[in-house]
């Protein structure tokens, strides 16, 4: 089976920093469990081939095992974990960036009429679905390429783009077909989310945001809502907590001077929105973040 010949692969080019000689392919490996990361899901395809995957973005839970695939097409908080791997069981899977101009590259080659018209609504940010048979057998194809390295300058172009085409033609067809307009909704919403990320510890005004976007403010809280699930101010929260969290990790005594830096003007405020965000004020999820690592064993609140 096609997906056991990928369980193969993935463990064994799996390294620890996730990268492969195939360019814009990351290969991801847990043999136990960890806590939940906040990392970033953007303009990717993922593919679990073991094990469960899950991840939060604001108050919603999703998860994909094996043989689904998310996609990803706008850079997106969220916090991230395999459910109970092991190493008998590990979780294994795969990434493949996604560019917006090879997308639409395809698209261009395509026949008119040959895929069915876009509907007027936003398709979401993120979004799962099972993994089609033909959509398996690229990835594998493409992951074989890395046991012949010969072979990867001139294949793995034309096995990323089968799988762009796949996933054009698939359920989540609608969201990489928007990715490669640059005109679409989904696009111009993607680049408001890129705006936030970049000046993230900044205010902002949602009517200028509305007004690059060529919408009206209530069609812009609509569709950012839809595409990240969230509103334009709770989405600079996330990714302001993220950075705090990243920067107390290296700097854990001066929880006064990064709220400041992320963009909070109240420390007692940042502190109450750092608890609701990770279950535990800054000061003791830091603690339990550096006793992981220390130790490789979880001594904060237990994974949900």
């Amino acid at each position: 089976m096609s997906l056991d010949e990928l369980r193969d692969l993935l463990a064994r080019h799996a390294r620890p920093d996730l990268s492969t000689p195939i360019e814009d392919l990351r290969v991801f490996r847990a043999d136990r469990p960890q806590p939940p990361i906040p990392t970033t899901y953007g303009r990717v395809f993922t593919l679990v081939a073991q094990g469960t995957k899950r991840f939060a973005l604001g108050n919603h839970l999703y998860e994909y095992r094996a043989g689904q695939y998310l996609i990803a097409s706008v850079d997106l908080p969220v916090t991230a974990y395999f459910e109970k791997p092991n190493p008998q069981l590990p979780g294994l899977g795969f990434g493949l960036t996604l560019h917006p101009s090879t997308i639409a590259e395809i698209l261009l080659q395509t026949t008119p009429g040959e895929l069915p018209d876009l509907g007027p609504d936003t398709p979401p940010g993120l979004a799962v679905s099972t993994a089609p048979t033909e959509l398996v057998e690229a990835a594998v194809r493409l992951l074989r390429l890395l046991d012949q390295p010969r072979d990867i300058a001139v294949l793995a172009p034309l096995v990323k783009r089968e799988i762009i085409w796949r996933l054009i033609t698939g359920e989540q067809g609608a969201i990489l077909r928007q990715f490669g307009f640059p005109d679409s909704s989904l696009s111009h919403i993607a680049r408001a989310v890129q705006r936030i990320r970049d000046h993230y510890a900044q205010p902002f005004r949602v009517e200028e945001l509305a007004r690059q976007a060529g919408m009206s403010v209530s069609a812009f809280h609509r569709n950012f809502q839809t595409v990240t699930a969230m509103s334009p101010i709770q989405f600079q929260k996330q990714i302001r907590l993220q950075q705090a969290r990243l920067l107390l990790a290296a700097d854990p005594a001066d929880i006064a001077g990064i709220s400041r830096r992320v963009g909070y003007q109240s420390p007692a405020q940042f502190s109450r929105d750092y608890r609701r965000q990770f279950g535990e004020p800054p000061t003791r999820d830091v603690a339990h973040l550096h006793a992981y690592t220390r130790t490789g064993t979880p001594t904060g609140p237990p994974e949900s």
